[in-house]
């Protein structure tokens, strides 16, 4: 079994924010979030968060994604008071693991990108060999800034030295330190309170512990892209750039077409299913689901929706919403609110949706509005219709049975209930219920004063 520690206390100045670092979002996820996803396959006993700054604020956020979690065991949190370096942050777990017997995990959970496989290597390479630490190291192009690794040829290690102590000879090396441990427990709390804060930063460092421990092995990350940290905005769009790129070659090599993948996002909670073809200028966020054969985009947002099979969504934006099998949406509409579309509609230009569904076959053509309506089958609303749902308190609803159809310029005053096939004639202001097979006609005789004019101008 092992336990994991996620070191999360630090504000992130450089982020230049009042939100914690480790609460950013990259791709749909926060930092912290992104970090707890990569346990996905090792089924720790205990994860262990360490707060400190805004230490709730961190709390409630997890608490808030907790079923969207891979198992993780339970989820605890730590308090760091203060925030005196790496060692010190795993010294605050000394009354919280006391009589575990068993391997930490030590994650960083400003490190967002590690894939769940190399966690797993990691863990495997520490229990083979019986380490008493095992390191995750990487070879960067540019090691500037990063302490170095010293290794013998079985990848044991020899020594670790801060970038800033370093020799010219020893920064040539470009083996560095990830910051991701994992420790024999029953080893390192022995170490942990020997720990002191004799450097310039006058905090306490984990890599010293690691000087106390035998033996301590260093495992070689293959892409080293995974163990990029975020302390600063640039840093944080390099990250996603890195995330896009391997979301998209997935859903590519998965049988999706991505036509121009510079220009659209994808983030990695979205799910495609195959022959989707995804336009360029296209974003898709959040819980979204896109069935077979469906076509998103030029131009358009989909989030947290749920998209059926063979349908087209055409520079639009459809948020918190479902749309059925084979149905045409755009272009430019807007769907929000928890609307649902059924199979084979059509939502056209400029049309708004909030809260409503739309019974099968069902046309919303051009130009209008509805919200808090309620739509049965073949119903076909005329141009520039809206149902006036809001008194200036409270929202009323609408409901149209099947086959109903109103006539272009209607507005439908909530609440209201027009049944089947009902006609509304165009220009009408419907403000009582309407029974089936009846033709409405709500608005003035037309008024003609023949010989009347404005007086020229002067």
């Amino acid at each position: 079994m092992v336990a994991v520690a996620i070191l999360a206390a630090g504000r992130g100045t450089r982020m230049k924010s009042d939100l914690p670092k480790v609460l950013h979002s990259l791709g749909g996820r926060s930092l912290v979030e992104r970090v707890l996803h990569s346990l996905s396959e090792i089924n720790p006993s205990r994860c262990l968060v360490i707060v400190g700054y805004q230490g709730d604020r961190v709390k409630d956020s997890l608490a808030g994604v907790i079923d969207h979690l891979p198992p993780i065991g339970s989820l605890e949190f730590v308090e760091q008071t203060e925030q005196l370096g790496t060692g010190h942050a795993v010294q605050q777990l000394l009354p919280h693991l006391e009589g575990f017997a068993d391997d930490l995990l030590v994650l960083n959970g400003d490190v967002p990108l590690l894939r769940p496989q190399t966690i797993q290597n990691l863990l495997q390479t520490h229990k083979t060999n019986q380490n008493a630490a095992t390191l995750l190291t990487a070879h960067l192009p540019n090691p500037k800034g990063y302490g170095r690794v010293f290794c013998n040829g079985q990848n044991l290690v020899k020594e670790i030295v801060e970038d800033r102590d370093c020799t010219p000879a020893q920064k040539q090396n470009r083996r560095i330190n990830a910051g991701v441990y994992c420790f024999k427990w029953s080893q390192l709390e022995k170490v942990l309170p020997q720990l002191v804060a004799n450097n310039d930063q006058q905090e306490y460092y984990l890599t010293d512990a690691v000087k106390f421990m035998a033996p301590v092995m260093a495992v070689d990350v293959e892409d080293y892209q995974e163990i990029l940290g975020i302390n600063d905005r640039k840093q944080m769009a390099s990250a996603y750039e890195i995330l896009q790129e391997r979301v998209k070659d997935s859903w590519m090599a998965a049988g999706v077409t991505l036509i121009h993948p510079d220009t659209i996002t994808i983030d990695d909670t979205v799910q495609l299913s195959p022959d989707v073809v995804v336009e360029p200028q296209t974003h898709l966020r959040g819980q979204t689901v896109i069935g077979v054969g469906s076509r998103i985009g030029p131009g358009s947002l989909i989030e947290n929706s749920s998209i059926g099979e063979n349908v087209t969504v055409l520079y639009s934006v459809v948020t918190d919403s479902a749309v059925k099998n084979g149905s045409r949406i755009g272009p430019y509409a807007h769907l929000r609110g928890h609307v649902e579309v059924g199979e084979s509609c059509r939502v056209g230009n400029f049309v708004e949706l909030k809260n409503s569904t739309l019974g099968d076959r069902t046309n919303v053509a051009h130009l209008s509005y509805l919200g808090d309506a309620t739509l049965g089958n073949k119903v076909n609303i005329g141009a520039g219709t809206i149902t006036a749902n809001y008194d200036g308190v409270k929202k009323h609803p609408t409901t149209i049975g099947d086959r109903t159809k109103t006539g272009s310029n209607s507005v439908l005053v909530a609440p209201l209930t027009l049944g089947e096939d009902v006609t509304v004639a165009a220009g009408s202001v419907v403000t009582e219920d309407v029974p089936d097979d009846s033709l409405v006609i709500a608005r003035s005789r037309q008024v003609i004063k023949p010989g009347w004019r404005l007086n020229p101008e002067e």
